[in-house]
């Protein structure tokens, strides 16, 4: 490992990182909130002081704010999108026809005023001075009472009070699992202000963007209620439930309610869940980092929450090596919200009676800490950075945990890939996360085309390079919010290979991989294959000749356009041929054998190229049979 980081240093050293890049600037936040939770009517008021620092070279006139919860109301542009897409997410409708000719009711169209969410802003001044805003949907509009200057800063207080929609989609209350409450998207969120001006998108599917910063939250609740989620429990010992130091003697206030004390510094977001029949579990990593995990007492789920409580550790251990160390002081595991959700510290996740399934939701959304809590991308304009990261380093993560060694174990991902480049219905892989016309489209696109992104990078640049570019992606880029091309030049630093080309076609285009062994001749006891490139993305090639004789030569023929070849992989002997144009669509390949003595050649034979169709990449054409 030292000896890894030792290569990045001297990889990158003479590089100017995002810290010293003087044009570089993010904006801060820092959070008190009080809030006063009411579990009967699963409504609650809060109080917030918001001191916000503008840090970049722009006057700010106004700010926005997000107010998820009111996207769960009839009428709302999410309820309108439900009805309007061909294949809705299905955990938000009812499908009120067949499978064949499925009719789809939005979930949100029928919920009633006591099922509905809202947030609603009741007063808002600056600095002492009443500023004027306006609610438009999810989004809170506010003129400044006074401008922002660089480098200034100001205080918002605010009052606002909300209600916890039936559990749809991430948030709510009352999920499938039976968890009360799942608060995420909870509280009026100051909306990010970047390079590219305001991000004061509307909710209405995908998720999310924010400002980093430190929270101090005060949660009073029932006090037969569980809490966990983002930060450390500043007063565990007056709270209990597992939280205390041992041998502690709790001493609870007296009264109905508890006020939980939340404190977390360098995040995006606060999410917390809470129950009354949580089971609170914890363990100290030997990274010192302490794992919470909080789950129904429910037979049918309690052994398998049990069961991944060391794995998660192993997890957390695999991630610190592979990417780099997680900084925070816990995390928390949580049964709650649909599905698996990422958040600041902790995750929701619902079920727990298939072992695989938690155990692969956990495996996915821990990784989120690293893609997205650490590295935090804009997920609504860059979905992919994120979940598309995340699928391919938790694949790693699970195969170990499972101690297997596959050589390719993203083949799953290449053919769901391919199926949707074949589909007609792809879109490029730069869609806001709203754009999408097809749901499915979106979700391969952004796990499964995003994860292959990385996993043909490393066909591309060189397994090793891929991984010094991870490590160097984190060190240089954690809490802060890269974007695409500032992934790829981390890339370019660390392996000297120009790669603008292989961002915009994957990225931007939905232009396909696809090359061919269009034709073998022999003259003279020699042997020319030549090769074609059929699909428009270019690529370098690794072609894989065997001989009758049993013997075999690998061939690498770089991609001009990259000004770089790539290195052969350790104990690999191979020959490396004379670059390959893009404009010049077809490639002789010369070999000093007869045609009679060669049994087969073949493009990319492990199969990290996303070639869309492989039966041409082998002659003869039986051989791929």
């Amino acid at each position: 490992m030292k000896k890894l980081i030792l290569s990045i240093l001297i990889l990158t050293g003479g590089a100017m990182s995002a810290q010293e890049n003087p044009n570089y600037w993010q904006q801060h936040v820092d959070y008190k909130m009080d809030i006063d939770m009411n579990v009967n009517n699963f409504q609650y008021t809060g109080s917030q002081e918001l001191k916000y620092t503008n840090n970049s070279p722009d006057t700010l006139k106004k700010v926005f704010y997000h107010l998820f919860f009111n996207a769960f109301q009839p009428g709302s542009d999410m309820d309108m999108r439900l009805q309007d897409i061909a294949d809705p997410d299905g955990r938000m409708v009812n499908n009120l026809g067949t499978k064949e000719e499925p009719k789809y009711q939005s979930r949100i169209s029928i919920l009633k005023p006591n099922e509905i969410g809202y947030l609603r802003v009741e007063s808002l001044d600056q600095d002492g001075k009443k500023v004027e805003y306006k609610e438009e949907g999810t989004i809170l509009k506010v003129s400044l009472a006074e401008p922002i200057a660089p480098g200034k800063s100001t205080t918002f207080k605010m009052k606002f009070k909300g209600q916890v929609p039936v559990q749809i989609r991430r948030s709510g209350r009352n999920n499938a699992d039976g968890v009360a409450l799942s608060m995420t998207q909870w509280y009026p969120k100051l909306a990010e202000y970047d390079f590219e001006g305001w991000h004061a998108d509307p909710y209405i599917a995908r998720e999310f963007f924010g400002v980093w910063g430190d929270f101090d939250v005060n949660i009073s609740i029932d006090k037969k209620y569980i809490l966990g989620g983002t930060g450390v429990l500043q007063n565990a010992d007056e709270i209990g439930y597992g939280y205390e130091k041992k041998g502690t003697k709790v001493k609870r206030a007296k009264g109905d309610k508890l006020t939980w004390n939340f404190k977390a510094e360098k995040v995006h977001d606060f999410a917390w869940a809470a129950d009354p029949e949580y089971i609170h579990d914890s363990m100290k990593t030997e990274s010192g980092v302490t794992l919470h995990f909080l789950y129904k007492n429910d037979p049918k789920v309690k052994e398998n929450w049990k069961k991944i409580q060391p794995e998660t550790a192993k997890l957390l251990a695999f991630y610190n090596e592979h990417i780099g160390e997680y900084p925070w002081k816990q995390y928390s595991v949580i049964q709650g919200g649909d599905g698996g959700m990422e958040y600041a510290n902790c995750t929701l996740i619902t079920g727990g009676e298939n072992y695989d399934g938690l155990l692969g939701t956990t495996a996915h959304e821990f990784a989120h800490s690293w893609f997205q809590q650490l590295l935090g991308t804009n997920e609504s304009q860059h979905p992919w950075m994120d979940e598309g990261f995340t699928s391919y380093i938790s694949t790693q993560a699970e195969q170990s945990l499972e101690g297997k060694n596959s050589e390719n174990p993203y083949k799953g991902s290449y053919r769901t890939y391919n199926y949707l480049a074949q589909s007609g219905k792809e879109q490029a892989l730069s869609t806001h996360g709203d754009r999408y016309e097809y749901n499915m489209a979106y979700s391969i696109a952004s796990y499964v085309k995003g994860s292959v992104f990385l996993s043909q990078l490393g066909y591309i640049i060189g397994k090793e390079n891929l991984q010094q570019t991870l490590h160097s992606y984190y060190d240089e880029w954690k809490f802060k919010h890269p974007s695409p091309n500032d992934f790829i030049r981390v890339a370019e630093k660390v392996s000297g290979a120009e790669l603008n080309w292989y961002l915009n076609d994957w990225v931007n285009t939905t232009n396909t991989i696809d090359y061919a062994v269009k034709n073998i001749s022999e003259e003279n006891n020699a042997t020319t294959a030549t090769l074609e490139r059929v699909g428009i993305m270019p690529m370098p090639l690794d072609v894989t000749v065997s001989y009758t004789d049993g013997t075999s030569e690998n061939i690498y023929i770089p991609l001009s356009m990259m000004q770089w070849e790539k290195p052969a992989a350790e104990g690999m002997e191979r020959t490396v041929e004379k670059d390959w144009s893009w404009a010049q669509r077809n490639y002789d390949l010369k070999l000093n054998k007869p045609k009679s003595e060669i049994s087969k050649i073949e493009i990319d034979a492990a199969g990290f190229m996303a070639d869309v169709d492989r039966s041409n990449n082998i002659f003869p054409a039986a051989a791929a049979e």
